[in-house]
């Protein structure tokens, strides 16, 4: 079990995405996303949700991201934040997003 101090250490924010590109070195189908975190920053990330998502569609869209976790090498990729998203039965990610704009870099409660 985690404690509410464990909890309180993970960072999740709100992130609008400014750009995503197809990420062609990874071993499963991937997008390379580019995510606006307002005074938190501009973070990357790769993230699998090619099955129901077109990187065309995800510019604008808000998603929610664990920020805090330490930068990750995916092939010749640093991934600095986990987009976060819900495992479907077949595997597919839908992604998590706030029900209403709402500004960049707001932490979940």
């Amino acid at each position: 079990m985690l404690t509410w101090e464990d909890f309180e250490k993970v960072e999740m924010r709100v992130g609008t995405i400014l750009e995503a590109r197809d990420f062609e070195k990874a071993r499963n189908p991937a997008y390379q996303l580019t995510i606006d975190f307002g005074d938190y920053g501009i973070k990357r990330s790769s993230a699998q949700i090619t099955t129901l998502y077109h990187k065309e569609d995800l510019p604008g869209k808000q998603v929610i991201a664990v920020v805090n976790f330490p930068p990750k090498q995916i092939a010749n990729f640093f991934s600095e934040c986990l987009v976060l998203g819900l495992i479907g039965a077949d595997k597919t990610i839908t992604l998590l997003q706030p029900e209403r704009p709402v500004p960049n870099g707001l932490r979940v409660a």
